[in-house]
């Protein structure tokens, strides 16, 4: 009997140091997230069309996150000037807001910011802003479990455009897209997803389109290779008229208020299979 209550004090001794150390721990927990990615894909597509030329993206950002469900973060690019970027060969976006979730239904608000340095937006449209070209959105997104929808408003000239035809020089601030997208885990380190997306132009001539995309991904120890088809019925043809998807090779201000345009052209909606490798950190 003695050696029975010996043993229970022994066990109560050293048991309840790591009861108070378990608890601290739990109370010490950072309130504060901070994560990190980091990408290579085969070409870059933005809403379905290609920022790249058809060539490789290097991609990274950092994302923090509080316990409160606000968040901000950074994520770069490079990029093609002949994208609409003249003189400018990377993105920068900015982004903050807010989650928060009951049960499987979650809840997305914010604003995202993005920015190409040392690009000019008068390079492009003598009638755009003056400075770097640029794009504020505001944003509003819900997902349930593996399906998310979200819909993006542009608060300003979208990324410094003006009007073309009928509404030449005319804002294209309101230009808005909606999105839905699918991601599915099917286990063993394998997904599937998927994406639709409508872009509504304001006071651009055929400046609207549809994109979609089909994925499948594969987790090799915490690097996610994927392999995804990307295409849109955008306007691109170059042999036609007011084709805004159109794009050349490289674009340049000349300093007169006009371009000096690169020799290829290439439609930017056309259908492309993308090939990628990420890794979360």
């Amino acid at each position: 009997m003695k050696k029975s209550l010996i043993a229970l004090a022994l066990v109560g001794a050293f048991a309840a140091p790591a009861a108070v150390q378990v608890a601290a721990a739990a109370e010490e927990a950072s309130p504060h997230t901070v994560a990190g990615n980091v990408g290579l894909f085969s070409s870059y597509r933005f809403r379905g069309i290609d920022q790249t030329f058809g060539k490789a993206a290097l991609q990274g950002g950092i994302d923090y996150t509080h316990s409160s469900g606000f968040y901000a973060g950074n994520w770069n690019s490079n990029v093609s000037s002949g994208a609409g970027f003249p003189d400018g060969n990377l993105e920068m976006d900015f982004y903050g807001g807010y989650r928060t979730s009951f049960g499987d239904l979650g809840l997305d608000v914010g604003a995202i910011y993005y920015y190409y340095p040392g690009s000019e937006a008068r390079g492009f449209d003598t009638r755009a802003q003056k400075g770097a070209v640029n794009n504020k959105e505001i944003y509003l997104g819900a997902s349930w479990k593996f399906l998310s929808v979200k819909y993006s408003y542009s608060i300003d000239d979208y990324f410094s455009l003006r009007g073309t035809a009928n509404d030449a020089g005319k804002s294209t601030s309101g230009t808005s897209y909606l999105e839905a997208n699918l991601t599915y885990d099917l286990g063993n380190g394998w997904g599937v997803n998927g994406h639709l997306g409508q872009l509504y132009a304001k006071n651009i001539k055929n400046g609207d389109y549809t994109d979609w995309k089909v994925g499948v991904t594969k987790d090799l120890s915490g690097w996610v290779v994927g392999l995804a088809y990307v295409d849109t019925n955008a306007d691109g043809n170059c042999k036609k008229a007011f084709q805004p998807y159109c794009f050349t090779n490289s674009n340049s201000d000349n300093g007169a208020g006009g371009l000096n345009f690169g020799s290829k052209m290439k439609d930017a909606g056309r259908g492309i299979a993308v090939l990628s490798v990420t890794k979360a950190f």
